[in-house]
């Protein structure tokens, strides 16, 4: 995972001590021009389109394979077989937002209905809410997923996890493909609007928690709202394995995005969507270049675990073989990036370092994260994490020193990478006590 601050991201500059407003912004812009790679979304189409065929071919011939080589004694070069063919018919990317598929939880030990209800949509967003038919009034949260090229349903055990004990709401990216470009366009102050649109929706008393990218722009809403007064300004906020402060223990990541200049990523990464989708001319980072960067990342993982699903068909673990085709389903199901989303939050966050330089701004006024106050801060890091280092979420209690100590909460979790903060066996375990203590004010 799990967002797009993997491998092949990011890089940046901007004349050196500008804050980042709209005019500073608009003059950075043209100077960059329009540049995108003309031919990167055209030969991805060609590969896909070449390869559909002969993948659906391969997924049906699998299929019937497979239980037949469970009752003949040719069961093992039948299997090896079935096992080649399911791995070819399954390895193709997807760009439609698979379902959440979360229809009953537990409430106090009883099964409880869960209705999945559109809040609020915009041409970029959708607000979720995991609706239970129940009297019983719960803690009301806002899940924050990243816009990461992969869906908001990568947070599916999350919202799982949360569900018993809490009202579940979550941002649900669209894939900017599918957005006309009559919509307008979407920056990092968009999303930072998104959340404070989303928590007055919810209403006051809320809680939020940012899984990885989205810490920044939460944490922003969060400040922005608290020096407004804003009545739906968030109760607790956690921030989950964050980039606050890039500069502290950098990891591959961080170190790429200094490497080259931004016009680089925008000549080579960006790309115009094709005219058959709706999208059609909108720059965006596509979702199948973020893909192949967090392949490359950890290629002898992905080499491995696809060897794993061959021998799992042919020695008939058809357990495995199905847990395998259900991740990977997820993990190759990718979205499109907005260009000024990606560029901007490069630009902010991996080079030039404004929330924690104190010189972020927006929609022109400076960002100022002493102005929270009565928001209990909780930070999550993993002690494994080769995305997010540790220390760089953990800044954001030393910037927010308008709190007092006892609501800067902090929790380093051993053992675990960057996807075991949000999903998992210590996630359920061992994370998730501590947030719903933070929730339910037994902490800060």
């Amino acid at each position: 995972m799990v967002d797009f601050w993997s491998a092949a991201l990011l890089a940046g500059s901007q004349p050196e001590g500008r804050g980042w407003t709209a005019e500073s912004l608009e003059s950075w812009r043209e100077s960059l021009g329009e540049g995108f790679h003309p031919f990167l979304y055209p030969l991805y189409h060609l590969h896909a389109d070449t390869l559909a065929l002969w993948r659906r071919l391969s997924r049906g011939a699998s299929a019937m394979l497979t239980p037949l080589a469970a009752h003949t004694p040719l069961m093992l070069p039948i299997g090896v077989l079935a096992g080649a063919l399911d791995v070819l018919g399954h390895a193709e990317t997807t760009h439609s937002r698979p379902s959440f598929g979360i229809t009953e939880t537990l409430v106090e030990g009883e099964p409880v209905t869960v209705i999945e209800e559109e809040v609020r949509r915009t041409p970029f967003a959708s607000l979720l809410h995991f609706r239970k038919e129940l009297r019983l009034e719960q803690p009301r949260v806002l899940l924050v997923a990243p816009m990461s090229g992969h869906f908001s349903t990568l947070l599916r055990n999350t919202v799982e996890t949360l569900l018993p004990e809490h009202d579940v709401f979550i941002t649900d990216w669209i894939n900017a493909r599918d957005v006309p470009l009559s919509a307008g366009r979407f920056g990092f102050s968009s999303f930072v609007d998104h959340l404070v649109d989303f928590l007055t929706a919810i209403g006051p008393g809320a809680h939020v928690i940012a899984v990885c990218q989205p810490a920044v722009p939460a944490i922003v809403a969060t400040a922005a709202m608290a020096e407004d007064g804003h009545f739906a300004t968030p109760r607790t906020l956690t921030l989950m394995a964050g980039p606050i402060d890039t500069r502290i223990n950098p990891t591959r990541v961080n170190e790429f995005a200094t490497s080259r200049p931004l016009s680089w990523f925008e000549h080579n990464l960006i790309a115009r969507v094709p005219f058959r989708h709706r999208g059609a001319g909108r720059r965006v980072y596509p979702g199948f270049v973020q893909l192949l960067s967090f392949i490359l990342m950890n290629l002898d993982r992905h080499i491995a675990a696809h060897w794993r699903q061959w021998r799992n068909i042919a020695l008939g673990d058809l357990a495995a073989a199905e847990a395998h085709r259900q991740f990977y389903s997820e993990y190759l199901a990718v979205m499109d990036l907005t260009a000024e989303f990606y560029l901007e939050t490069l630009h902010i966050v991996f080079q030039e370092h404004l929330l924690p330089r104190g010189l972020l701004s927006w929609h022109g006024s400076p960002v100022d994260l002493r102005a929270i106050r009565d928001t209990t801060l909780l930070v999550v890091e993993a002690e494994r994490d080769d995305i997010c280092g540790v220390g760089q979420t953990k800044a954001a209690l030393e910037l927010c020193s308008g709190l007092p100590e006892s609501r800067r909460l902090y929790h380093l979790q051993s053992g675990i990478g960057h996807y075991g903060v949000f999903s998992g066996r210590r996630w359920r375990q061992e994370i998730f006590p501590r947030i719903r203590d933070v929730i339910a004010g037994r902490e800060g």
